[in-house]
């Protein structure tokens, strides 16, 4: 057992009895033991790949898939990880999404980029702000990496979100760019980031935000139309999405060239969701949505993403179109019975983030040999 499977172990034995803390202290632990955790992770890989059966092998957009689940975006802020998620036998390796400029994140009371675990509940909450070094910096990292079949490599890109709106777009286009030469296999937009500020717009007559509309038809048009190569493109939305808009958010994205749509990263329905929340873990979810705001991720999106997914498929059934347009489930993905129930409503792709370290935790390298037992 290596050095970081071994502290896994012991962080996850000792975190429930913590909660004696006071919740500033806690959460100022935890958001910097989490940095120094995944950048000592991206180090410690196993020294052999680790054998998965294939028959659960997937292939889609002529792409060959190990598994059906991958790591979000969320992981790897830096462009690091590659080569200790392809040993332990995930599907792929999606990079940390990334803006046009370079990203410190969210800083406030003296902690930076805050996040806590909600360990009785399986569940979490950041308020990062999207810290990254910039799509230039990052795609020419990924650039270099020897990619290895079966596990495909994924950029995700977001928004600078700053006042000039075009400049902001103009970004996003030059992600597109710049992932593209970097012979990346598939790019995901980022559409449910809930730590950095979105323009409030107005909706249409079907209901959709105008501001999301325009920001599509813009990628659509200075990018999609341009593709020279097979290189999918999903846009990814929060567990928060209306259900009722399913069907017209799957018909904007198939007009405009998109490959795939991704529900549900994290959500900011604090009231809805507090219910699901374990007694013990209160007082910390509490302070952080009080204090910093922040997207919950983990067990309690479970029951939402499965839903939004099992909706987007049954929609997509009714559709007749050339390409091929997939859809993937974030949020509460954490087990084997998660990738079973995907299976069952015909859900390809999985992303999971807080179900990955608690596997990890349990299963130390071997956790996708686990899942996929």
């Amino acid at each position: 057992m290596s050095i970081i499977e071994k502290f896994a172990k012991f962080d996850s034995s000792i975190r429930k009895s913590l909660h004696f803390l006071p919740p500033h202290l806690f959460i100022n632990l935890y958001s910097n033991g989490r940095k120094e955790f995944l950048y000592h992770l991206s180090k410690y890989f196993p020294k052999n790949p680790i054998q998965i059966s294939s028959n659960y092998n997937v292939k889609l957009w002529d792409i060959d898939f190990n598994v059906p689940l991958f790591n979000s975006a969320g992981m790897f802020k830096t462009g690091d990880g590659y080569e200790l998620v392809q040993r332990q036998g995930a599907g792929a390796y999606l990079s940390g999404t990334t803006t046009a400029g370079h990203r410190v994140g969210n800083i406030k009371d003296g902690i930076h980029h805050p996040f806590v675990p909600l360990s009785e509940s399986k569940s979490a909450i950041n308020w990062m702000g999207l810290p990254n070094p910039g799509h230039a910096d990052i795609a020419n990292k990924l650039a270099k990496i020897n990619k290895i079949k079966g596990c495909p490599i994924g950029a995700s890109i977001s928004s600078d979100n700053g006042d000039d709106e075009l400049q902001n777009l103009q970004g996003v286009v030059l992600g597109f760019k710049l992932y593209d030469k970097a012979n990346v296999d598939f790019i995901e937009l980022n559409e449910s980031c809930p730590n950095v500020k979105h323009t409030n717009g107005e909706v249409d007559s079907s209901g959709l935000d105008k501001h999301l509309i325009e920001r599509l038809e813009y990628v659509s048009k200075n990018y999609l139309s341009h593709r020279l190569r097979n290189l999918p493109v999903i846009v990814k939305f929060s567990n928060d999405t209306d259900i009722n808009l399913v069907p017209k958010l799957i018909d904007l994205l198939i007009d405009l060239g998109f490959n795939g749509i991704n529900f549900g990263n994290t959500s900011t329905a604090y009231q809805a969701k507090r219910n699901q929340i374990k007694s013990k873990d209160l007082a910390l979810f509490d302070y952080f949505t009080n204090t910093f705001g922040g997207g919950m991720s983990g067990n309690i999106l479970k029951e939402d993403s499965l839903k939004l997914c099992t909706k987007a498929v049954k929609y997509l059934k009714t559709k007749t179109f050339e390409d091929e347009f997939h859809i993937i489930r974030t949020g509460g993905v954490e087990n084997h019975s998660d990738i079973i129930a995907g299976l069952n409503n015909e859900i390809k792709l999985n992303q999971w983030f807080t179900g990955y370290f608690e596997a990890f935790s349990n299963d130390g390298h071997h956790l996708y040999k686990q899942i996929f037992r």
